[in-house]
């Protein structure tokens, strides 16, 4: 759909409940691609962007209306260190968007009529460094340290035009203070999720001090919270709803646990589209889900809300 014709995700989010998409890695991973990468799926927009389209496409395709761009591990620090200069990593940040709107141009040529939108991943200073450190915070840089870091990134993907900015996995306050700066004045709308562990932020502090910082922000059009337990994610939309009073994103991982050691998945899968009920209730408006989640689930959350 066309940024122009389509209608506003904050409308939408307001009528009702809008389905978001899966995890991009492991939907890249399925289809062959290996990411151990620093650059993570971001690789793909250099190396493989088709294939980040057909990733796209297939969430489309099982009922998701949002795609997250392969943008959540692109930043220009992390390109540079592949020696890719600031124009082309430029000029990769707006590929992102455009492979998503070439999912959606695809997906209405395959007979999908809803609304579809497109949200540009702005991952965590963490996932530059690649090193696991998105899910600690604390950093030691200074919220404007961190907001010069993520400004340059944000202008970028604000000027390909999404419809909104998926400021996400967002590990502790300072950063999300730091996101909130960057993103004002920027003419694109976003969301702002934290990745928490219980009713804390994964650095420790509350999340309804967390989320208060994004209380009276006007462009911040939902708040929640993703990769996450999904047992974590309906107490955290009940304080995100409560402290706000904006939609609330919630988009869980699939429930197994990371092994480092063994560098592998462990641990039953405890996401189902059942749980979808009780995130509605605690004012979930924008559902899907993160690692590990696919297009089969994606149509169930899509079934399960109708």
């Amino acid at each position: 759909m066309n940024r122009n014709t389509s209608p506003r995700l904050a409308d939408a989010l307001a009528a009702g409940t809008v389905v978001l998409d899966g995890g991009m890695s492991n939907q890249l991973a399925s289809a062959g691609h290996d990411l151990s990468d620093e650059l993570w799926s971001a690789r793909l927009l250099a190396e493989g962007p088709e294939a980040v389209t057909e990733a796209h496409l297939a969430y489309f395709l099982a009922g998701a209306s949002v795609a997250i761009t392969a943008s959540y591990q692109a930043t220009f620090e992390g390109f540079g260190k592949r020696g890719i200069g600031h124009e082309e990593a430029a000029r990769l940040l707006a590929l992102s968007v455009e492979l998503a709107r070439e999912a959606a141009r695809r997906a209405a040529d395959r007979g999908v009529a809803r609304p579809l939108w497109v949200a540009a991943s702005v991952g965590p200073y963490g996932a530059m460094l690649a090193d696991g450190s998105e899910y600690r915070g604390r950093y030691g840089l200074s919220v404007a340290e961190l907001e010069r870091f993520h400004r340059p990134r944000i202008e970028a993907l604000a000027a390909a035009a999404p419809d909104v900015l998926a400021l996400e996995t967002v590990p502790d306050t300072d950063e999300a203070a730091a996101l909130l700066r960057a993103v004002r004045g920027a003419g694109v709308p976003a969301w702002l999720s934290y990745t928490a562990d219980g009713r804390r932020t994964r650095a420790g502090q509350p999340l309804e001090e967390a989320f208060a910082l994004a209380a009276d922000a006007d462009e911040v059009i939902a708040v929640g919270v993703n990769c996450c337990a999904p047992q974590d994610a309906a107490p955290a939309a009940e304080i995100a709803a409560r402290v706000t009073g904006k939609p609330v994103v919630v988009y869980p991982n699939s429930g197994e646990s990371w092994d480092a050691r063994a560098r592998a998945w462990a641990g039953p899968t405890t996401f189902s589209a059942a749980q979808v009920t009780a995130w509605r209730e605690a004012g979930a408006r924008l559902i899907g889900g993160c690692c590990r989640v696919g297009p089969d689930t994606i149509a169930s959350i899509a079934s399960a809300v109708g």
